[in-house]
């Protein structure tokens, strides 16, 4: 029988659930069960593509083309697995499938109600994606905080799965515990009323995993046991901790497991958790360090910067890192300063790697291009995703092959040289303004050229990798390209689209872009390849300087 656990959040939002749901299905697969994860966004947008990342953070993609929440990249990083569409849904997902249906007449003339019609959505999707997994445990996350008017229904339909099977679903909270600077005492009292706002769904947590600076003392489990009508195995201390890959095994220093296993009535399978034990021994143990500059035009929210717009990428990063036993120091680079300020573009000779990612606009594209352009002259390692590829391919039409203003047409459509172009079965759209899911989604082939960086990075000739973009190598500039010494490693079965540009070894220890997002397919256990590569050149740049 599937065993359900939802995962909500307390006081405030941004507390770690994500994590939280990732670490737990971790635990529970050190103990050999099949795990799944859903992920459930609030939110009246069909999907997360047309969500501003300023506030959302990133828009992560799975194979089948959704765009979706980023905390399911974290599920598909820490459980090794690949999650089908079926596994993420939103407000407005729910709700368009009613009202499809109700059009059609699949209601038969019934009144369409909240209750029982849309939870009854919610309970289906749920339990559909579990059959589609075949999984031991599904872990659900429901988005926002607990007291949000956006979670309400969701929790309802959580409630209500719970009464129809009293002994297949869990409930876990994960709530914060303040150290108010002035008063230097961690305060128990936000989760105790977080649990109450959650008692008045109808819902009473079974475990409340305490996020918080420092690890939970005594005191703490003690009051929030008591108030929280849990028991103080059920507290789990979740402090601050240097990696998220360390969170599991923290959990299990408060046998969580133990617990989820007895509130279940179930048996643990087997226990392995090494391979993890080792990934963290890796983290903490490194003793050398590689430099890499992440060049962008940074989302601000207020006064603060939103890492979480690149959070793949940060990962795919230390991934690689951890997997060359090296500890990663990743720092911003803002293109628009490059732009402003030519003097600061020497400021790139201290990486040891650069990464241009994935984004869309004019803002601090010409300080891109004088980046890319400067890793390609000083021999510093190169690596760019998607956007970043277009660039390159930009910077190189211009100063190679002397194409003059060379640009792509999402910043320039008037350029005599456009190297970069829509693909014609998109312009439609974009003349309509229909922006919603029409780019090139999802996982696409393409095929390597033999004896080039990517091939002997991958070692296959055939690779699949996720899309999330419009734009493409216009093909009546390739040959002009290839001619000044740019190789097209990577293209589609058909040839008709660029999938991968770099140059030559020994022209470049690894100057290379990706027409898709290689972030989206890299785990702590299994890097991705190319970042693995470049990771690699990175260590060789800096042992030569």
């Amino acid at each position: 029988m599937t065993k359900y656990i939802f995962v909500v959040g307390g006081v405030i939002s941004g507390v770690g659930k994500g994590v939280a749901s990732a670490s737990i299905g971790k635990i529970l697969q050190f103990h050999g069960f099949d795990v799944t994860a859903i992920k459930i966004d609030p939110y009246v947008n069909v999907d997360a593509g047309t969500m501003n990342p300023t506030e959302h953070g990133e828009v992560f993609v799975l194979n089948e083309g959704t765009e979706c929440d980023q905390d399911m990249g974290n599920y598909e990083r820490f459980l090794d697995i690949t999650l089908p569409s079926s596994n993420y849904m939103t407000t407005g997902s729910v709700y368009q499938k009613v009202i499809e249906r109700e059009r059609s007449l699949h209601y038969k003339g019934r009144c369409v109600q909240v209750i029982p019609h849309i939870t009854d959505e919610i309970i289906n999707a749920i339990k559909n994606a579990s059959k589609r997994n075949k999984s031991d445990f599904v872990m659900i996350e429901v988005g926002g905080t607990v007291g949000d008017y956006e979670n309400v229904l969701f929790l309802e339909a959580a409630r209500q799965m719970k009464l129809m099977m009293p002994n297949d679903v869990l409930f876990v909270m994960v709530s914060y515990l303040p150290i108010p600077s002035k008063i230097g005492e961690m305060k128990s009292k936000p989760t105790q009323q977080a649990v109450k706002a959650l008692n008045t769904t109808g819902i009473q947590a079974d475990i409340i995993i305490a996020r918080s600076r420092l690890p939970l003392d005594k005191k703490r489990k003690e009051k929030l046991a008591i108030f929280c009508n849990v028991s103080e195995e059920a507290i789990i201390s979740a402090p601050d901790v240097e990696s998220i890959y360390e969170v599991p095994l923290n959990f299990e220093k408060d046998k969580l497991s133990s617990t989820i296993f007895e509130k279940l009535k179930i048996k643990s399978k087997k226990k392995d958790a090494k391979k993890w034990i080792n990934l963290v021994k890796n983290i903490k143990e490194a003793k050398k360090s590689v430099k890499i500059g992440v060049v962008g035009k940074y989302f601000g929210t207020g006064d603060f910067i939103l890492a979480d717009s690149y959070i793949s990428v940060l990962e795919a990063i230390k991934h690689a890192a951890y997997y060359h036993k090296v500890k990663p120091i990743i720092e911003w680079i803002d293109s628009e300063k490059l732009e402003k300020n030519r003097k600061t573009i020497k400021d790139l000779k201290k990486y040891d790697g650069i990464i241009v990612p994935g984004g869309f606009g004019n803002r601090g594209v010409e300080g891109k291009i004088k980046a890319i352009q400067f890793c390609r002259e000083n021999k510093i390692p190169y690596f760019g995703l998607c956007y970043g590829m277009q660039l390159l391919v930009v910077e190189f039409a211009r100063n190679v092959c002397r194409l003059k203003k060379a640009n792509t047409t999402e910043i320039d459509e008037k350029t005599n040289y456009p190297v970069i172009d829509i693909m014609p079965e998109q312009k439609k759209n974009m003349a309509e303004k229909n922006y919603g899911a029409t780019m090139r989604l999802g996982a696409y082939p393409a095929v390597l050229k033999k004896k080039t960086i990517a091939f002997s990075a991958y070692k296959d000739h055939l690779i699949s990798e996720r899309h999330r973009h419009r734009f493409e190598v216009n093909p009546d500039f390739i040959e002009n390209l290839e001619k000044g010494g740019l190789i097209f490693s990577g293209q589609s079965p058909d040839k008709r689209l660029m999938e991968i540009a770099e140059l030559p070894r020994e022209k470049h220890l690894f100057f290379l872009g990706t027409q898709f997002h290689p972030e989206f397919k890299s785990h702590p256990l299994n890097p991705h390849p190319l970042f693995r590569e470049f990771i690699k050149s990175a260590i060789v740049k800096r042992a030569k300087h």
